[in-house]
């Protein structure tokens, strides 16, 4: 999963304690706490099990920021807590930015996903004879 934080001590203070006690351990062997004056990684990666892909990123360099997500964001109730969750445009946007070949395959997906969205909130069309 990646997490678009606004990039501010308290807030990174809050997804770590977060991560942390939901029993996730930094993969880097740096302070996590310094994320926010690191321009040079891209992202910061918490696992919990090394044998299960349970991985979450703290997505740091972003050509969408967290305000702009936020604004654009799909707001999604899960039990009590309502996530905010980027747009599909947003995650595109994101996923360009890295040049893996994960995603590029992951926009791929996307647009598919985005058309049969479009196509689910739209009236079907008549066919002509």
């Amino acid at each position: 999963m990646d997490v678009l934080v606004e990039m501010t001590d308290n807030n990174l203070r809050k997804a770590v304690a977060i991560l942390k006690k939901a029993g996730y351990r930094a993969k880097q062997p740096v302070d996590p706490m310094g994320l926010a004056d690191n321009k040079n990684i891209k992202a910061f990666n918490f696992y919990k099990n090394e044998t299960r892909y349970e991985q979450v990123d703290i997505v740091i360099d972003s050509p969408i920021n967290y305000k702009k997500a936020s604004k654009n964001a799909l707001k999604i109730k899960v039990g009590k807590l309502v996530l905010n969750v980027i747009s599909h445009e947003d995650l595109i946007k994101m996923k360009k930015n890295t040049g893996r070949d994960i995603d590029k395959k992951d926009i791929k997906n996307l647009k598919v996903l985005q058309k049969g969205t479009k196509c689910l909130a739209g009236k079907p069309k008549k066919k002509k004879d």
